[in-house]
């Protein structure tokens, strides 16, 4: 054995001693006397199976990372397996940078066990917490995405990605191959992925683990790589290393070709066993090799005196007391193997946000691209157009850390003035009938959100800006991929060397409420319902009622750090209602009273979230003042709803502010842009004395392909339901008489159902309907 396959093999036997031994021990973490049953912790979590493959491979990263002076990012697929990249991050020296109780010495080692999986010490998967974690790894699919994401316009990083086998399984991972097609090596970093064949999951094998090796080349051939299979044997060490090196020479090929050349890179197969150096057998059954050794393989290491004979002996089986001595810490070949400083993989700046890698926007002002609006609701413009002229801008001010997402949306969102200035990602053939395909591109479109919001993820957590586009009702696939990154943000946020990182900024459009045209499937405002149940002071939903609200919400959300920003708006044209100015105040107040629509001292108040609910609320307001022009009115127009409240996360609406809006004691209709449960759960902490005054209209599940007016209408946010609702409790509070209310009543019912019978036979909404805007 050479000197440096000495090296390799010394490094393994003490990465798998330490993930080992963090999941049992709580003391005599050298083995100084034989294990007894107080050494072992009350309770053994983790898991074990990964752990001697993500072992093998950090260390050969790590080398290749040294003696190439190269910058690798490590993102680990498998979450679980977070005691070895504890173990790993331990040895390099990393982790006590971060946590100085982590030195390499007797008692940090007892630092490192007793804190594994233990209330209040570390957790049990990778986790914000951990140095050089982009990814938690807890719900699986996401590692390769979020690793081609962090690649982005990085030109010197490569991105070791070690995916499960089981991960592998996933409906984003598979999708997540071709990404590949869409990112050219000499403008961006590059993905190295390694597939883990361990062949197990928790109870069963895996696709990938059972298929031949000939299968396996020819899949991800296919896929576009160049598939290198390492596996098990006395010879690994030395087979892994030149692979890496084969490897690494192919990406630096590939980085030096010319834009029009695509390149065939590298992708690793490793096969090693589950469980790999630990028991081989338990009870009879097999272990090593096995989904048995998935977990903790002796459950009953405290209980039972043979189980925890077997763990001292599979322990005793690394002979760490020759790799580390109490006085003198570890061997050689630590330095052998390990970079120094910034080239640790732990130590990647990518991984940490603030300085160097995060830089604010060199943002346009909003009032560039706003328009006239000194008549409210006289002239239209669409949302998403005025949008398309901003974003474009801001892709001409940051040429190298902006990027847009969006699932082949982009004309259909009617943002496609990007592609004036940029174009989408694309390597594969490119016909002369095609458009907007570069290689070059800087917008990327696939028809998978799942693996749009991993690219999104992983270029804004190593500190670039983007934006994803999506159809409403779409971005509900990606809902709990949203959920985990909220979490992965909620904790990051308490950690001090995590420093400042863009906002991940979505555009909702093509509402439910002008999906009409194609139907229920189309129609789901759920996404809105998800991300303000997160718990935080984090995440905000904006609902700009105009081109000009748009605007300014952009350029706000773009401006943020650490949040998770939600902007819902049309694609049609619709009316402007603000004039920039009154539109930059709305978005910084978070609600506004309308004065325009509003009076003095109002007997009901409405209010609304939403373009399109604004727009029937203010055209309810019109019908009133026409048959009950005594009747004092206000509007408020809600912008932005965060979990806290009210407006924004950073300056909530207050008790008081919100008694001063909606006066203490008047009624008030409210016209929401999604379900009504959902402003419903924000209502309660402001309304505890007298929720009967307020009542809520929204989605309710309703829909078809029917007329834009009827979708309103078949869920109650139309107009005239509106105008009914405020007849009645005005009638309730005696400021009109019930029979003038019933009059109206029957009135606004006789509108509805006329309108419903002419689109049955005509197929469109009536014409003082469909062309309603604010006259007064």
């Amino acid at each position: 054995m050479n000197s440096q396959n000495k090296s390799f093999e010394q490094y393994f036997r003490a990465a798998n001693y330490l993930t080992a031994a963090q999941i049992f021990l709580q003391d005599n973490f050298l083995l100084e006397r034989p294990l007894r049953t107080e050494d072992i912790k009350p309770r053994l979590l983790g898991h074990w199976g990964s752990g001697p493959g993500v072992n093998l491979a950090y260390s050969h990263l790590n080398k290749l990372a040294k003696d190439k002076n190269q910058e690798i990012l490590f993102v680990l697929g498998p979450g679980h397996a977070f005691p070895a990249l504890q173990a790993n991050l331990f040895l390099e020296g990393t982790l006590k940078d971060y946590y100085p109780s982590a030195t390499q010495t007797y008692e940090g080692i007892g630092f490192l066990c007793r804190n594994f999986s233990w209330p209040y010490g570390f957790p049990s998967h990778s986790n914000p917490g951990t140095p050089g974690v982009i990814l938690e790894g807890g719900e699986l699919g996401y590692s390769l995405s979020t690793s081609y994401g962090a690649s982005l316009d990085n030109k010197d990083l490569i991105v070791a990605c070690l995916i499960g086998d089981g991960e592998a399984e996933t409906g984003p991972t598979a999708g997540a191959w071709h990404i590949n097609k869409m990112l050219h090596p000499s403008i961006n970093g590059t993905v190295l992925p390694i597939l883990h064949l361990n062949g197990y999951k928790i109870s069963a094998p895996t696709i990938f683990g059972r298929m031949k090796d000939e299968e396996l080349a020819n899949l991800f051939s296919g896929y576009g790589y160049e598939p290198y299979l390492v596996q098990q044997s006395t010879r690994i060490h030395n087979d892994f290393q030149n692979t890496l090196n084969h490897a690494y020479k192919m990406i630096i090929d590939a980085k030096h070709s010319p834009l029009s050349e695509r390149s065939k890179l590298p992708m690793i197969i490793l096969r090693t066993d589950k469980g790999w150096t630990g028991p081989k057998t338990l009870d009879g059954q097999k272990v090593e090799g096995n989904n048995l050794s998935h977990q903790v393989v002796l459950t009953e290491a405290k209980s039972k005196p043979e189980q925890l004979q077997m763990l001292e002996q599979w322990l005793r089986s690394y002979n760490f007391n020759e790799l580390f001595n109490k006085e003198s810490g570890f061997g050689d070949f630590l330095h052998d193997l390990v970079p120094i400083d910034d080239k640790r993989m732990g130590k990647n700046k990518h991984a940490y946000g603030g300085e160097p890698v995060y830089r604010a926007l060199d943002l346009p002002s909003a009032d560039m691209f706003a328009e006239d609006a000194e008549k409210p609701g006289t002239i239209g413009s669409s949302s998403m157009r005025r949008a398309g002229l901003y974003l474009e801008e801001v892709f001409k001010r940051n040429a190298n850390n902006f990027r847009f997402f969006s699932p082949d949306e982009t004309y259909s969102n009617k943002l496609d003035k990007v592609f004036d200035t940029t174009k989408r990602g694309w390597t594969l053939p490119i016909m002369e009938w095609d458009k907007d395909l570069s290689p070059d591109g800087r917008v990327i479109e696939m028809l998978s959100e799942h693996n749009l919001q991993g690219l999104f993820q992983g270029y804004v957590i190593t500190g670039r800006h983007a934006v994803f586009a999506s159809y409403e009702a779409f971005i509900q696939v990606i809902a709990s991929m949203v959920d985990q990154y909220a979490k992965f943000l909620h904790q990051s946020r308490k950690v001090d060397w995590h420093g400042d990182i863009p906002s991940l900024n979505y555009i909702l459009t093509s509402s439910g409420w002008r999906q009409e045209h194609n139907g229920f499937s189309h129609q789901n405002p759920g996404f809105i319902d998800d991300v303000l149940q997160r718990q935080g002071d984090f995440v905000d939903v904006y609902f700009p009622p105009d081109g000009n609200s748009t605007l300014a919400v952009l350029e706000h959300c773009l401006s943020t750090v650490d949040q998770i920003n939600v902007i819902v708006a049309g694609k049609t044209q619709e009316p402007r209602y603000l004039t920039p100015e009154l539109a930059k105040k709305n978005v910084d107040a978070g609600l506004m009273v309308w004065d325009f629509a509003s009076d003095e001292d109002p007997h009901a108040v409405l209010t609304a979230a939403g373009d399109y609910l604004t727009t029937e609320s203010l055209a309810a307001i019109d019908i009133l003042k026409n048959d009950l022009p005594e009747v004092r009115l206000r509007f408020v127009n809600i912008m932005s709803l965060t979990s806290c409240g009210f407006g924004r996360s950073a300056t909530c609406l207050t008790k008081e502010g919100f008694s001063m809006l909606f006066t203490p004691d008047k009624p008030v209709i409210c016209n929401f842009h999604g379900y009504p449960q959902t402003l419903k759960a924000i209502l309660y902490d402001y309304i505890h004395t007298s929720p009967q005054r307020f009542s809520v209209h929204g989605y309710e599940e309703t829909g078809s392909t029917t007329t834009p007016f009827d979708m309103h209408v078949r869920n109650g946010t139309d107009r005239f339901h509106l105008a009914i609702d405020v007849v009645e409790k005005l009638a309730s509070t005696n400021v009109v008489s019930h029979d003038v209310a019933e009059q109206l009543i029957h009135k606004y019912q006789s509108k509805l159902d006329q309108n419903t019978a002419y689109i049955k036979v005509h197929g469109v909404d009536m014409e003082d309907i469909s062309t309603w805007h604010w006259t007064r």
